[in-house]
């Protein structure tokens, strides 16, 4: 009876131990590198049950995994679920290796204890979330300051521009009747017209960045628009040898919009997706919604972006096409239109190739 309680003391001591090793490699863990803290973990968890030398742990979860070796065929094995959220999104396993032993040959006690370490794996994996969700949010509240601060700094330039830009066309435009016995400079005159004529579209999309321009707002069923937009871009597909696909569920998808901007932003984000694209590259359209919100997702099969251009795509003048080939304010006023609208948009990678561009508007 001694030498049974003596036993049991001492296991109970091993599970102790090694509750309070896992606990200390929690606290001082790096979120960076999860993988060699899932491994300390384990191999701190092997060392707590009855036959460590015989005893095999796998931590998994997500694409995260640690192993302290390999299950036998003939291996019996006792499992705890690892709960993120209140999701199981995860196992810790604990595998005896030899024909001698069954189910019964693990304790009460090692049970209880996978079930702590999983508990307190859920934890950390669930404050790593946290963290991450944390600087993610930084990370556009900080983008979208800068974006703000940029869109007044365009309005107030937009403006300044305007009245001079006026100015010269107006006054090229009567020195036009004066001009007219002199070819050469009638020549240089139409040249001044329609470099002001360009510079004021230049001003024009500026403040739509900026949320300047005028708009009529309706009650607008986007489809008409998408497919509107994919009509007048078909001949532009067809040249370019890029092919299309319109992922709609729904027949109606209605929201308070100007109808105009509207077909403006899903004609320039599509153009840009077109550009982007490989020959014979594919460009989705994905429409949908939920009770608040429709939401539009374009994506192309090109190179996606690098981190520095994820950052500045909406900012004006920033593009990664050659010289001549763009003058980088599509996507800022993609940009300046659904901000008016108070939606989102949102670029990135998709996870095989190319990007998306999301775009979210409330209904009301």
């Amino acid at each position: 009876m001694g030498n049974k309680t003596e036993q049991a003391l001492q296991e109970r001591i091993k599970e102790l131990t090694c509750l309070y090793e896992v606990s200390s490699i929690i606290v001082n863990s790096n979120a960076e590198l999860l993988e060699d803290t899932l491994k300390a973990i384990a191999r701190s968890l092997k060392k707590g049950f009855q036959y460590p030398d015989k005893t095999v742990i796998s931590i998994t979860s997500g694409e995260f995994s640690a192993r302290t070796g390999k299950c036998s065929e003939d291996a019996v094995a006792i499992q705890s679920d690892i709960s993120i959220f209140n999701e199981v999104q995860g196992e810790i396993k604990a595998c005896l290796n030899g024909s001698e032993f069954n189910k019964n040959s693990f304790l009460k006690e090692e049970q209880l204890l996978l079930n702590n370490v999983a508990l307190k794996v859920g934890n950390l994996l669930e404050h790593i979330e946290i963290q991450k969700r944390e600087a993610s949010l930084k990370r556009q509240m900080e983008h979208a300051g800068r974006l703000s601060i940029l869109g007044e700094i365009t309005a107030g330039i937009a403006h300044e521009l305007n009245t001079p830009l006026a100015n010269i066309l107006g006054f090229a435009e009567l020195l036009k009747s004066d001009l007219k016995n002199n070819k050469k400079g009638l020549v240089d005159l139409d040249k001044i017209i329609q470099n002001a004529i360009f510079s004021r579209e230049v001003v024009k999309k500026l403040m739509f960045f900026a949320c300047e321009m005028p708009q009529e707002m309706k009650r607008v069923n986007i489809i008409p628009n998408i497919k509107n937009a994919i009509h007048l871009l078909d001949a532009t597909f067809r040249k370019e040898q890029v092919k299309y696909i319109v992922k709609i569920e729904d027949e109606e998808l209605w929201l308070r919009a100007d109808p105009i901007q509207l077909t403006q932003i899903i004609f320039n984000l599509l153009m840009n997706a077109i550009y982007f694209s490989p020959k014979n590259g594919l460009v989705t359209v994905e429409a949908l919604q939920n009770k608040k919100e429709v939401i539009l997702k374009i994506s192309d099969e090109g190179k996606g972006f690098t981190p520095e251009a994820l950052e500045k795509v909406f900012q004006p003048f920033f593009t990664t096409k050659p010289t001549g080939d763009g003058s980088g304010l599509g996507l800022s006023v993609v940009h300046g239109i659904v901000a008016s609208h108070k939606g989102t948009v949102t670029a990135q990678n998709n996870p095989n190739k190319g990007a998306i561009f999301t775009i979210t508007l409330p209904k009301s």
